[in-house]
């Protein structure tokens, strides 16, 4: 599953998948590390903006953090404020340039009974959730609502209409890399029913919006893909805003989402690009590694899958 800098792929490692409960998981912290790297054969003076370094939250620290430009070249690293995505800006010379980072980043779950999440209705959303309510670039919600009320709309409004159409995604559309490109919408993708991560979480995307739940899109890196799979690699899921809280779902049913990293977040994935390049460059493939950190004894539990509700947004 290879695609340019531009786009959003997913990433596949192996993991232990057990449903854990709320009491064993509640205080429970995940460590995972992971490395980035990012080659370029430079043609002619060009900027980057990088977008790989992990969002630092509430409930998402980072530490033994590096990032590196070789040929040595001085960079900025700067926050967005309205997002926390955190953008690397640099100077590229003829010849080729490599972007490197790694962090180890600690999780600290929010993990609640989803038949406790209390729906709130559509005029008592906050305001700041209300830019996710409605159509973006790839994500055209008025185009799939009657689809979206056809298939749920009989479903009670709460976390399980929003799991509902998860399900259906995971269901409905098959993991088939190549099967997509950066022009790729939620409307190809209902009519090819096939695609990557940044595919699956359009539609359900698309589809939660129109049944009125804040949706948003995410990129991470992930820990606990199968092998078989392919090499690590970035990632795409979404989360659903429903009971006051922002839940996290992954509708390719590829990763237990207590093994989802945050970097970025927006509307859908023009918003999130891992890498805006100004100037002529030819991309490499990215080289994504991951690993957990297993220390029971200091609280850090590797990533598990789980059937509660699980968020990690302030």
């Amino acid at each position: 599953m290879r695609f340019n800098a531009q786009e959003i792929t997913g990433s596949r490692v192996g993991i232990q998948h057990m449903p854990l409960n709320n009491q064993e998981l509640t205080g429970s912290r995940v460590g995972i590390r992971y490395a980035v790297e990012l080659t370029y054969e430079v043609d002619g003076p060009a900027e980057f903006l990088i977008n790989v370094h992990a969002a630092t939250t509430p409930r998402q620290t980072v530490s033994e953090e590096r990032f590196s430009v070789q040929p040595a070249s001085s960079f900025t690293v700067d926050a967005d404020p309205a997002t926390g995505n955190r953008i690397a800006a640099f100077h590229g010379d003829v010849g080729t340039v490599r972007a490197t980072y790694s962090a180890l980043v600690h999780i600290m779950h929010d993990v609640r009974n989803p038949s406790a999440v209390v729906v709130e209705s559509p005029a008592a959303l906050p305001v700041r959730t209300l830019r996710f309510l409605y159509p973006s670039r790839y994500c055209q919600t008025d185009l799939v609502m009657q689809a979206a009320w056809d298939q749920f709309g009989t479903l009670p409004r709460g976390y399980a209409q929003a799991a509902a159409v998860r399900d259906w995604v995971e269901a409905s559309v098959r993991f088939a890399p190549g099967a997509s490109s950066t022009c790729t919408s939620v409307l190809d993708t209902l009519r090819d029913r096939a695609g990557v991560c940044r595919d699956f979480a359009h539609v359900m995307i698309a589809y939660c919006r129109a049944l009125n739940y804040p949706a948003r899109f995410v990129t991470g890196v992930d820990y606990g893909a199968a092998p078989a799979l392919g090499p690590p690699d970035f990632h795409a899921y979404v989360e659903v805003f429903v009971g006051g809280a922002w839940f996290l779902f992954d509708p390719t049913g590829i990763s237990p989402v207590t093994g989802l990293i945050r970097i970025g977040t927006g509307r859908d994935a023009a918003d999130v690009s891992f890498a805006t390049i100004f100037g002529p460059v030819r991309t490499g493939m990215p080289r994504v590694t991951v690993s957990a950190v297993d220390d029971p004894a200091g609280g850090m539990l590797p990533p598990v899958t789980t059937l509660l509700a699980v968020s990690t947004a302030d």
